[in-house]
C-alpha cells in the first residue's frame, strides 16, 4: 500500500460525519504475503517446517539476538519462558496489574503465586519504585510488560532483579520493534515474548516468538512447544529426518505453522515502513491533541523508540461533562472505532475472588484505566482517516468541556 503524503486539514472545518465505520485495527497485508502463503499451500508443508525456521532466523537477525523460537501466541511464549527458567508451584512471580489476562494466567498455569505490582500512572508500565518491596524469599521472576509499545524502565528493573537473583521476562506483545536506550526490546531481558496477533505491529493472524540469548532456554522452549518431543522432530517428515522420536517431557502444542510464518516473513521485511507509518499517525494525533487541555497525549521519552502498537489517549475527566463511557459512545456515533487498554486484572472476577482484591488496592492502575481511550493507529489508515479521528475527538471535547 502506497502511503499518501500528509495533507494539513483544519479540524474545526471538518464537521461532516464519516459515512463508513473506521475499524479500531486492521492488519496490513500485501500481495507479497498472499503469494508466500499460496506458495506454502502448494508446497504441501503447512505446519511447522522450513518457512518457520526461516522466520525464526530472520527475526533473530533483525533483533540481534542468538535464539528465536516461533510459537502460536505470545501467551505460549510466556508460558514456555516460565517453564524454561524452572518456575515451580509455590514460586512467586511479579506481574504488573495493568495488562492483558495472558501475562498473569501463565503464572496460574504453573501453579505459581501471582504477585501484582502497580504501575506508573503516565506510562502504565510497571513502577520500579514499588518493585523491591514486593520481593520475598519465594520470588523467582519479574514479568515486565511494555504497554502500548513504550519500553518500561528496564535499567531500574534489571538492577533490582540482579540484586535478588531474579529472572526477568519481557512481555513484548506490544513492543515490536521498540527500543530502550538504543537496545532492541527482545535483547534486554532473560527471555522475551512477542505477539503476532491480528492487531499487532507484526501480524501473522495468530502467532508469537520467544527470544533469548540463553541457549538452554531456547532448546527447552523449542522442545516443549511440540509435546516435549526430541529436538527438530518435525524433520521426521522430510528427507533429512527419521521416523524415530522420543518424548523427553510432557510438553505443549504451541508450535507455529508455516502458513503463519509465510505471512511473518514479509511483515518482518516491511517492518521499518510499518513502524514509520504508525509513528507518523501518532505524531499527527499528538500535535492535534496537545492543543486540548482536556486530554493528555501519550508520553514519548527521548531514550525510548516507541513501537506505537496503541495510541493511549488519557481523558482529563474533571475538565469534561461526560464520562469515559459516554466519550466512547460518542466516538462510535461518529463512526470511529476505539477501545480501552486495559481493565486492570485485579478488577476481573477471577483475580478479585482468588486473591481478595479491592479496586483501590492498585490506585495508579485504577486511575489510568478510568481515563484511558485507545484510538485507531494502523498503517492502512489514510490521512483522511486520521483527520476524521482528530475531528471526532476535537468535536466531542468542544461539545463537552467544562
Amino acid at each position: 500500500m502506497v502511503d499518501k503524503q500528509s495533507v494539513p486539514v483544519e479540524v474545526k472545518n471538518r464537521r461532516a460525519p464519516r459515512t463508513a465505520f473506521l475499524p479500531f485495527a486492521l492488519p496490513h497485508i500485501t500481495q507479497a504475503e498472499i503469494d508466500e502463503v499460496v506458495d506454502t499451500l502448494r508446497s504441501g508443508w503447512l505446519t511447522t517446517g522450513p518457512k518457520t525456521l526461516r522466520f525464526e532466523r530472520a527475526f533473530a537477525d533483525y533483533l540481534g539476538v542468538p535464539h528465536a523460537v516461533a510459537v502460536n501466541s505470545a501467551t505460549a511464549a510466556l508460558h514456555l519462558a516460565l517453564d524454561a527458567i524452572g518456575i515451580q508451584p509455590g514460586d512467586e512471580v511479579i506481574v504488573p496489574v495493568y495488562t492483558f489476562a495472558a501475562t498473569a494466567e501463565v503464572v496460574v498455569y504453573c501453579n505459581a503465586r501471582l504477585v501484582f505490582a502497580d504501575v506508573d500512572p503516565v506510562t502504565c508500565n510497571i513502577d520500579p519504585t514499588g518493585l523491591e518491596k514486593l520481593v520475598t524469599s519465594r520470588t523467582r521472576a519479574i514479568i515486565v510488560v511494555h504497554i502500548a509499545g513504550i519500553a518500561a524502565e528496564m535499567d531500574a528493573i534489571l538492577s533490582i532483579a540482579h540484586k535478588y537473583g531474579l529472572a526477568v521476562i519481557e512481555d513484548a506483545a506490544h513492543a515490536f520493534p521498540a527500543k530502550y536506550r538504543g537496545r532492541m526490546v527482545g535483547t534486554i531481558a532473560d527471555i522475551t515474548a512477542f505477539s503476532f496477533y491480528a492487531t499487532k505491529t507484526l501480524s501473522t493472524g495468530e502467532g508469537g516468538m520467544l527470544t533469548t540469548a540463553n541457549a538452554e532456554y531456547a532448546e527447552r522452549a523449542s522442545m516443549m512447544r511440540l509435546h516435549g518431543i526430541s529436538h527438530d522432530a518435525w524433520k521426521r517428515y522430510s528427507a533429512e529426518g527419521s521416523w524415530y522420536y522420543e518424548v523427553l517431557q510432557a510438553g505443549y502444542k504451541y508450535n507455529m505453522t508455516d502458513i503463519a510464518a509465510s505471512i511473518g516473513l514479509h511483515q518482518l521485511a516491511r517492518s521499518e515502513w510499518l513502524l514509520q507509518r504508525r509513528k507518523a499517525i501518532a505524531h499527527l494525533y499528538t500535535e492535534a491533541f496537545s492543543e486540548l487541555p482536556e486530554v493528555e497525549p501519550p508520553p514519548e521519552p527521548a531514550y525510548v523508540e516507541h513501537a506505537w502498537h496503541l495510541y493511549l489517549l488519557r481523558l482529563r475527566l474533571e475538565r469534561l461533562t461526560i464520562t469515559r463511557k459516554e466519550f466512547m459512545q460518542a466516538l462510535a456515533d461518529a463512526h470511529i472505532g476505539a477501545s480501552v487498554h486495559f481493565i486492570p486484572l485485579h478488577l476481573h472476577p477471577f483475580y478479585r475472588a482468588t486473591y481478595h482484591f479491592t479496586p483501590d488496592d492498585f490506585p495508579a492502575a485504577l486511575y489510568a484505566y478510568q481515563r484511558a481511550v485507545s484510538l485507531p493507529i494502523y498503517p492502512g489508515m489514510t490521512d483522511e482517516d486520521v483527520q476524521d479521528v482528530i475531528a471526532a475527538v476535537t468535536q466531542i471535547i468542544e461539545a463537552h468541556r467544562r
